[in-house]
């Protein structure tokens, strides 16, 4: 053992976990969400109290909370994954009754400090249940019908209550990271080739049930994909959002109209402009320079967090970490190619950037479970 390891191991507990804290994904996180502070203070026409100071709030109770996960022992985390899931749902039966109602979805549960979305809790809590899941089963049982039953049944279930609310941009999340969670697991691929037939059937089945008694969707949502494939039809009506999200983003330029001199967003062209659609009042003022520079944030905060799990050799902390890099991209590629016209608008925030708490608190609790993994992997002699 060398003389700095055993100096290491001399340390009391509690510090020695605070600096075997990765404090490159704290320096990432904090990084991402100043530049959410200063758009939506911009946004709100230089008032600090409207969305930027209570976004500040919650992001410091978050990263409190970070912490606390952080250094409870990662053991923890997989004994009470199932209980994390089992209230996660019950949480989102708990909306179907008690929920409260928001722009036309029921999706809300009020606890008067904060209103929880627990199908944000459900993103977390699936990647937490499947990584537990896939740590207790044998590897050569990993791609057998049943043990494959299983997780589908488990990312199946909440899928179906969130699609109920309804909120088609979570329940594709939910699929997203739950499929990925099994393919880093190693089921078979020839499963994936299967739903990925299976999805192209359906979509095929959802436009032919457009019209009829068994129409699959609603009404909005086939006004959405109506919108994404030209957004010309109805400018003034289903199309308005888009429309001037791009025209946002195309007169940013290189380098932006300037710090709170975005026209679309000062004038309330820009709907939803400090949640779903604070992207492109980024990219108004600070133009391409400051919305790649956003974008390379995300990048090396996913690929520092891939990283921390390729250096641990626990298999749950592993897939846990891996599964928390795989939400936090498709949060950030759906959001991004929703506002720029290359995906439906299906109402994603913005990781970080967009004002909201419950996105918010539940990624910094996922980054603390990170953390927990990082912090108490094992460690070998040196």
């Amino acid at each position: 053992m060398s003389y700095l390891a055993y100096n290491v191991k001399t340390i009391p507990t509690g510090i020695r976990k605070v600096l075997y804290v990765n404090w490159a994904l704290v320096i990432l996180l904090t990084a991402i969400a100043s530049v959410g502070f200063l758009m939506l203070y911009s946004v709100a026409g230089g008032r600090l109290h409207v969305w930027s100071e209570p976004q500040m709030e919650r992001f410091a109770f978050g990263m409190a909370a970070m912490f606390v996960v952080a250094f409870v022992p990662i053991w923890f985390w997989r004994n009470v994954a199932g209980v994390a899931y089992l209230v996660s749902f019950l949480l989102l039966l708990a909306v179907e009754f008690v929920g409260s109602v928001g722009m036309g979805a029921q999706r809300w549960i009020d606890l008067g400090v904060i209103r929880l979305q627990p199908s944000e809790l459900m993103k977390i809590a699936l990647v937490m249940v499947l990584a537990a899941y896939y740590d207790w089963l044998d590897i050569n049982r990993t791609s057998r019908p049943l043990w494959v039953l299983i997780p589908v049944l488990l990312i199946l279930l909440p899928v179906g209550l969130v699609l109920t609310q309804p909120d088609l941009g979570t329940a594709v999340l939910l699929m997203f990271g739950g499929g990925v969670m099994m393919f880093l697991a190693g089921v078979h691929i020839l499963y994936f080739v299967v739903v990925i037939a299976a999805g192209v059937g359906l979509v095929a089945l959802v436009f032919m049930s457009r019209g009829t008694e068994w129409q699959l969707l609603k009404d909005y949502q086939f006004r959405r994909i109506d919108t994404f494939l030209d957004p010309s039809t109805d400018p003034l009506g289903a199309g308005y959002h888009i429309s001037q999200a791009k025209i946002a983003l195309g007169s940013g330029g290189w380098s932006g109209r300037g710090f709170m001199q975005g026209t679309q967003s000062r004038l309330n062209f820009l709907p939803e402009k400090h949640t779903d659609f604070i992207f492109t009042t980024l990219a108004e003022e600070f133009g391409f320079i400051g919305a790649m520079s956003l974008l390379a944030l995300y990048v090396a905060l996913i690929v520092f967090t891939v990283g921390a799990a390729l250096s641990n050799r626990d298999r749950f902390s592993s897939l846990l970490t891996l599964g928390v890099a795989a939400t936090l991209f498709f949060y950030v590629a759906v959001n991004m190619g929703m506002v720029m016209g290359l995906a439906p608008v299906v109402g994603v925030p913005l990781p970080l950037v967009s004002y909201g708490g419950s996105a918010m608190l539940v990624l910094l609790l996922a980054y603390g479970l990170v953390q927990s993994a990082h912090i108490h992997r094992p460690r070998g002699r040196s």
